[in-house]
């Protein structure tokens, strides 16, 4: 008989995140999870709210060439500068779709559902980056979506989600 997997607690199983600083902190952990364990980046996670500023996207939007050094050369974190850049122009982002749409949430909801989420995966990944359709289906999943797992977007089911 198998046994049942406890979500983790970054995972939002029954509810949605509260605000888009929270959204932003799940889509960031899965840009960085793209391609690493998840246990990796669960012992990580810590260093990573530190280096983030808490994943405040107003300071995060605002980084520049000294900070993305200074996260570079951050051992508490995963130092990919294609991540780390990806997740600086995703909080610039972030804020321009709240100011478009009030919220991230609001601009989310707004998007057609239908067709287990295709369209909402096609417009993450048209204005965030390093996110693919892999990063796009977890994020959803961990936000609450209702999505569907997708055989042909996911080759294998984690074995030990942290």
């Amino acid at each position: 008989m198998p046994t049942e997997r406890k979500m983790p607690d970054w995972v939002y199983t029954g509810t949605r995140p509260k605000t888009d600083r929270e959204y932003f902190e799940n889509l960031s952990r899965c840009v960085f999870q793209a391609g690493l364990s998840w246990q990796l980046m669960a012992n990580k996670w810590p260093g990573f709210r530190k280096a983030f500023d808490g994943f405040d996207i107003g300071k995060v939007a605002a980084y520049g060439a000294k900070d993305i050094k200074k996260l570079i050369e951050d051992p508490g974190i995963v130092r990919n500068r294609n991540k780390i850049v990806a997740t600086i122009q995703n909080a610039v982002e972030f804020e321009s779709i709240a100011r478009e749409h009030g919220s991230f949430q609001r601009w989310l909801e707004s998007i057609d559902r239908s067709n287990n989420h295709d369209k909402v995966v096609k417009s993450l990944r048209s204005r965030l980056k390093r996110v693919g359709p892999g990063t796009a289906h977890i994020f959803l999943w961990s936000v609450g979506e209702k999505i569907k797992y997708d055989p042909t977007v996911h080759f294998r089911e984690p074995t030990k989600i942290v």
